[in-house]
């Protein structure tokens, strides 16, 4: 049941009814050890169904959480089957935690096992830590630790995410080679034989952002533990649209506003992220490159502020002039370089649409006076 007092509820609680549902319908189909469901059903919950799922009592619709590379969610799965981690690399912004966490959710139940990588990340954090005054009256015993991630995992059986692994120290990053070789984490308070061994289901998949490459590169020895995914960032308007709409419309609900998704304003937002991105328009005009991320999370965090303003301090319509506002503040806030050749954006590739096209394009040409 989903905690309707808290923001975020966890993947595993928002989408409990179709875990179970595919749970159901999985009885009899090889899964690896450890695992709630096969890989083909986790599969099928990241990438939805055409045809609802039969339970013992009714029918559930399986929808599509991930737009992209449906090949490289497969991979990805088939990697953590074999036992061999999981590293989702790219720009920010492109899901590489959302699939880590859904991922998580089909495989093991759990999605909150979770490092989050900093330059403050400590092996504490990430292995366990001692009550030291329970060690002190009764000695290193296993109620006197407090595990972390890494140590919950292995007893547990299940998956520990790893945010933004290369924020880490290299130090801190490598206490996972071990680990992930002999799936065994050594105890010196233990003694000689201190050893606690990695329950059937335990794997790691991290994160890294290629922005933050140089920042603490990861070891050749590491990288070595690991199968490497790059998640793409969106090419295309449509699949750029689609997300824009169904990410806001979730976003929306959650803060109680029921408007309907303007999918007309959700497609220019798309367009113009995507051209900014690729650099390409269908007019063939120049566009300038960005330093900044003009990433589809960026773009969801675009309408829904745009939506926001719209709700409470509008007519609940979204305008052209507050669309480019907050793409204003997405845009300046890496690099404020960057807004001249925003405005050559509108001078150039959104003038000429105007031109052809007219209405919300015209609209959106006249609100350049905001850059």
């Amino acid at each position: 049941m989903i905690k309707t007092d808290i923001q975020r509820p966890l993947a595993e609680e928002v989408y409990s009814e179709e875990l179970y549902a595919l749970e159901y319908a999985d009885k009899g189909n090889r899964r690896p050890e450890g695992w709630r469901l096969s890989p083909r059903a986790v599969r099928n919950f990241i990438l939805g169904t055409d045809k609802p799922v039969k339970t013992d009592c009714k029918e559930v619709h399986i929808k599509q959480k991930y737009f992209g590379n449906n090949s490289m969610i497969e991979r990805a799965i088939v990697t953590l089957a074999g036992n061999r981690g999981l590293m989702l690399v790219g720009e920010p912004g492109t899901a590489k935690t959302m699939i880590s966490e859904l991922i998580s959710a089909a495989v093991c139940g759990c999605s909150s096992n979770t490092v989050q990588g900093t330059a403050g990340t400590t092996e504490d954090n990430v292995k366990y830590s001692w009550n030291y005054a329970m060690l002190l009256a009764k000695g290193p015993v296993r109620e006197a630790i407090i595990p972390a991630p890494v140590f919950i995992g292995m007893e547990k059986g299940i998956i520990t995410r790893f945010e933004e692994i290369t924020r880490c120290p290299l130090e801190v990053q490598d206490i996972l080679i071990s680990i992930m070789s002999d799936k065994v984490m050594n105890i010196p308070e233990w003694g000689s034989e201190g050893m606690l061994f990695a329950a059937k289901g335990f794997n790691i998949i991290a994160t890294a952002n290629t922005r933050d490459k140089g920042v603490n590169e990861m070891s050749s020895a590491l990288k070595r533990r690991f199968n490497f995914e790059t998640v793409e960032p969106v090419k295309n308007v449509s699949l750029e649209k689609t997300i824009i709409a169904q990410q806001c419309s979730e976003l929306l609900k959650s803060c109680g506003i029921d408007n309907e998704i303007d999918m007309t304003a959700a497609e220019v937002l798309a367009s113009v992220f995507v051209e900014l991105r690729s650099g390409i328009s269908p007019e063939k005009a120049s566009i300038p490159k960005l330093s900044c991320v003009m990433s589809t999370a960026e773009a969801v965090s675009v309408y829904y502020q745009s939506a926001l303003e719209a709700e409470y301090y509008g007519n609940g319509k979204i305008t052209m002039k507050k669309l480019t506002e907050n793409l204003l503040g997405a845009v300046a806030k890496e690099n404020k370089d960057d807004l001249p050749k925003l405005r050559e954006y509108y001078g150039g590739a959104v003038k000429l649409r105007a031109e052809k096209l007219g209405g919300i394009w015209q609209e959106l040409y006249d609100s350049r006076s905001q850059i």
